[in-house]
């Protein structure tokens, strides 16, 4: 069986994280997305949010598993016996750091490999830290996150969501 595991912050979770967590289940056995708590991190959503919200996204995805880990991803990855790293490439940038990252978690577990997904097109410029910034200035994140956290993440700001044309919110 091959188990997969898709780490990350994901704070908050944006339409780019579903869509490589939706592809990339297609390809392995069992995809377990892993929010990473960092308390180094001044996070926008606490830890338990934000396994609640990707549980919440992939309730549909029967082989898709959402937990938290803290310290070394491959000594986690020991623990939940995963054998792969899922990556979502936007840009050459991401690769060099990822290529980095991947060559480093291989050295100390020569039984970890790394899948290196590029991001769908259309959201290719998206980060976590865009959807942050437009939402601390009131902007339009709806093309940017799933629709049921729009809310939730201008509430974190105490910001009103704009008013979106063409029925938006």
């Amino acid at each position: 069986m091959k188990r997969a595991i898709y780490p990350g912050s994901f704070d908050p979770l944006t339409l780019g994280h579903v869509d490589i967590i939706e592809r990339s289940s297609r390809i392995v056995d069992e995809l377990v997305v892993g929010v990473l708590n960092n308390s180094a991190k001044n996070s926008l959503f606490s830890l338990e949010e934000r396994v609640s919200m990707i549980r919440e996204m992939t309730d549909l995805l029967p082989n898709v598993t959402v937990s938290s880990f803290n310290g070394l991803l491959v000594d986690y990855m020991d623990e939940i016996g995963a054998t792969i790293i899922v990556r979502g490439l936007r840009a050459v940038t991401d690769f060099e750091y990822e290529l980095q990252i991947a060559q480093t978690n291989h050295v100390e577990n020569p039984n970890v490999e790394t899948i290196f997904l590029t991001t769908s097109l259309q959201y290719s410029y998206l980060s976590s830290t865009i959807v942050k910034e437009f939402a601390s200035y009131g902007g339009d994140i709806s093309k940017f996150v799933p629709a049921q956290f729009i809310d939730k993440i201008y509430q974190k700001y105490a910001v009103r969501p704009p008013c979106l044309p063409h029925g938006g919110r």
